[in-house]
């Protein structure tokens, strides 16, 4: 399926804005600290323009008209009711934010006793306008059982290393221990939100940031809350700046990118660090200040500490017994399974291939790679069904073979397997070659023997997602396949271009003619020794209204694949006999040349619907000129003999295109019954080194009737070697560049006297 870029939102990025209300709230926490501003004003004032900023940003999302969407296949109903429509999105995420910031400008207002309320309402409010705002996550694969619980317990653990940092951080007389240890455990979860997703694969989506902005602010707000609830110093207040600030403005750019119509960006590992490193930092930094105070952990504090033991224990357990992760620096072991049933009769499926290429990518160390292998064979094993699964089973004997103990197998497609292997990519291409030899080797059968070929595509694991590994490794798979088998192709972008470009040309090239897209020029043919012109060539050219004007060398290999030739050659030769037909009214009497196919030409119909179409324009058969190229004639050699002669004997004239002017190529000019042979520009060329070879060609042509046309000729130079070296005929840019019939009709009007 082709890739769908849709346009750019149109608005504004401003980072002057940030800068000036940075700089702003710096200024203020550096006066309040110093005592020069009250810390409720600070508060205020910061929260005010950082909140303004914000809500003028997503103000403009929800004023903006909603952005078309690209277009996608159909989804489902559930998959239509979790897409957030993003101008909802948008007002939610405003109405939030701008209640944060009143909560913060309208705290000094308050009468003392009733700051806790208000703080506490707009937390409720803001809290409440969050969770109905926020844009759906990016939606995973669901993972196993075991990964679940490792994920739980590593939460856990990081959520129990910031908890205790809030129990010694907050103010001990100030607050009661149960208002204390709530708020220790709601600025724990609220920081390991905005840790998780921040740190995570999705890290880079706008409904992460928007996550990890409103945990941010949240937890702001609940900071204010409980300083203001307790008797702290009003200084306090300060720390609730930070968190508040940062949130909004990470908020608000979140809601931009949620509610573009672009695509996200490729998912980046996870940040592994972070999350290990931040709670254990903040809760020795927490013990510290309370040293530092003359104060001493107390009870609550230590058995909180206690309690992160299970969770550590509980992971490293997970992490040691599964096979699919990490257990040292140079990357994680990828567990060895069969590709098939295994010893249960369950196949390795795509959410195991999916995981153990997560577990590389999120490792220290990513490295790896992704091997996509197609097999194909020249059909049914000699011996029937039983033949066709000894052959699989051999298949997986020689692939285990060949990859390591530490490498997983698994299926994929139904024509082969994949092979996830941790080293690194020139090591992952030298497997892929191994199990090309191997593979192709041939397979005993009780009817004789059989053999397969194969393509295999690699991807490096570092170059995205799984999903986007597993779609790179495909694209190469596809590539190698499309190039004959046999082979191991490496993915690129390059590569992915001319697949994307392939997989256009495949969709838009069915029905081109009956939409009316193709379209003939001509290009006139002049004899050389007077520079009348005697015939013209028809060239086809594709006007694709989606890829734009596309040349036969490209869009034709599609069309053989797609079993499309013929329907394109009937339409060329009907609309060149026709145009040829209008030229012949008059006096003028000029040959036409069509290009044809040798799968074209092979089709046993060529030769009587060929006679149809000259009938029906009532033209003379010699007028039509039948082009094929040489190199693709060996192969049908047999056939293309006797479909020229078919034509010869209606009349109409045949010629060779693309001479080569080998040894092989004279000695069967013998065996084809042809009137025209054209020559490249090479033969021609004084300071070619195959320009003697023109004599021979020359003197050939004159034994066995042929006219010499010299084509692409693009110089003054070239079109004097042609007429020196003896060809009768010439085309080329120097003489006359393809155009449309108009144009040359006008061109022939130079020429009075042109008939041939």
């Amino acid at each position: 399926m082709p890739l769908a870029y849709p346009q750019r939102a149109s608005i504004p990025r401003p980072t002057l804005p940030d800068t000036l209300v940075l700089a702003a709230v710096a200024l203020l926490l550096f006066a309040g600290a110093a005592g020069r501003v009250p810390a409720l004003a600070v508060v205020a004032l910061a929260g005010a323009a950082s909140c303004a900023l914000a809500g003028a940003r997503l103000s403009r999302l929800t004023a903006a008209p909603p952005p078309t969407p690209a277009p996608v296949p159909t989804r489902s109903r559930a998959a239509r009711r979790r897409a957030a429509p993003p101008r909802r999105v948008a007002v939610l995420l405003d109405a939030a934010v701008v209640t944060a910031g009143l909560t913060a400008a309208v705290l000094p207002l308050a009468e003392p006793g009733q700051r806790s309320a208000v703080v506490v309402s707009g937390l409720a409010a803001s809290a409440a306008l969050f969770v109905a705002g926020l844009p759906p996550a990016a939606r995973r694969s669901r993972p196993s059982a075991r990964l679940r619980l490792r994920g739980a317990a590593d939460a856990t653990a990081a959520g129990l290393g910031l908890v205790p940092a809030g129990w010694l951080l907050l103010p001990r007389d100030a607050l009661d221990p149960p208002v204390r240890f709530a708020v220790a455990v709601a600025l724990g979860g609220l920081a390991l939100a905005a840790l998780t997703v921040l740190t995570g694969p999705h890290r880079r989506t706008g409904a992460a940031r928007c996550r990890g902005g409103a945990a941010l602010t949240l937890s702001g707000l609940v900071v204010l809350a409980a300083l203001q609830a307790g008797t702290a110093p009003e200084r306090a207040a300060l720390v609730s700046v930070p968190p508040l600030v940062g949130g909004v403005l990470l908020t608000a750019a979140g809601a931009r990118r949620a509610t573009r119509p672009e695509p996200d960006p490729p998912a980046p590992p996870t940040r592994v660090w972070p999350r290990a490193v931040v709670p254990t930092a903040a809760a020795v930094a927490a013990v510290g200040w309370q040293l530092r105070d003359g104060g001493s952990p107390d009870l609550t504090a230590v058995l909180l500490a206690l309690a992160l033991a299970p969770p550590l224990v509980l992971r490293d357990l997970l992490r040691a017994d599964d096979p699919a992760q990490p257990t040292g620096p140079g990357g994680p072991p990828v567990g060895h399974r069969p590709a098939g049933p295994d010893r249960s009769g369950a196949p390795v499926d795509r959410p195991a291939l999916l995981r153990a290429l997560a577990a590389l990518r999120n490792a220290p160390a990513p490295a790896g790679a992704l091997l996509v292998v197609d097999l194909d064979g020249p059909g049914p094993a000699p011996d029937g069904h039983q033949g066709r699964e000894d052959v699989l089973a051999e298949v997986l004997r020689r692939a285990r073979a060949v990859v390591g103990p530490r490498d997983l197998l698994a299926d994929v497609t139904a024509t082969g397997f994949a092979v996830v292997t941790e080293v690194g990519p020139v090591l992952a291409y030298a497997l892929g070659t191994r199990l090309l030899a191997a593979l192709t080797e041939p397979y005993p059968t009780a009817g004789g023997s059989l053999r397969l070929r194969a393509g295999i595509g690699l991807a490096e694991i570092g170059n995205g997602g799984p999903e986007d590994v597993l779609r790179q490794a495909d694209l190469a798979r596809r590539r190698a396949v499309q190039l004959g088998r046999d082979r191991v192709e490496w993915y690129d972008a390059y590569l992915e271009e001319q697949l994307v470009r392939r997989l256009d040309l495949e969709r838009e090239l069915p029905g081109a003619v009956a939409r009316g897209e193709l379209d003939l020029v001509y290009q006139p043919v002049l004899d050389l020794a007077d520079r009348q012109p005697v015939g013209t060539e028809a060239l086809l050219r594709w006007r694709s209204p989606v890829l734009g004007t596309v040349l036969p060398a490209e869009f034709l290999p599609v069309a053989e694949d797609l079993d499309v030739v013929g329907e394109l050659g009937c339409w060329v030769l009907d609309r060149a006999c026709r145009q040829l037909a209008a030229w012949s009214a008059g006096s003028r009497q000029l040959w036409m040349a069509v290009n044809v196919t040798v799968r074209e030409l092979a089709s046993p119909d060529f030769v009587p619907r060929t006679a149809a179409v000259l009938d029906a324009y009532g033209l003379s058969p010699d007028r039509l000129v039948v082009e094929v190229a040489e190199p693709r004639v060996g192969a049908e050699l047999p056939t293309v003999v006797a479909r020229l002669a078919g034509l010869r004997s209606l009349g109409v004239r045949t010629a060779l295109d693309d001479f080569r002017a080998e040894h092989a190529s004279l000695a069967q000019l013998r065996r084809l019954p042809i009137d025209l042979l054209k020559v490249g520009p090479q033969l021609v060329d004084p300071a070619d080194p195959q320009r003697p070879l023109i004599d021979v060609v020359v003197n050939v042509g004159d034994r066995l009737g042929l006219d010499i046309v010299a084509e692409e000729l693009e110089s003054a130079s070239l079109v004097d070697g042609a007429r020196r070296a003896g060809c009768r005929y010439g085309q080329g840019f120097a003489l006359a560049r393809p155009a449309t019939a108009e144009r040359v009709e006008a061109y022939f009007e130079e020429f009075p006297s042109a008939s041939r």
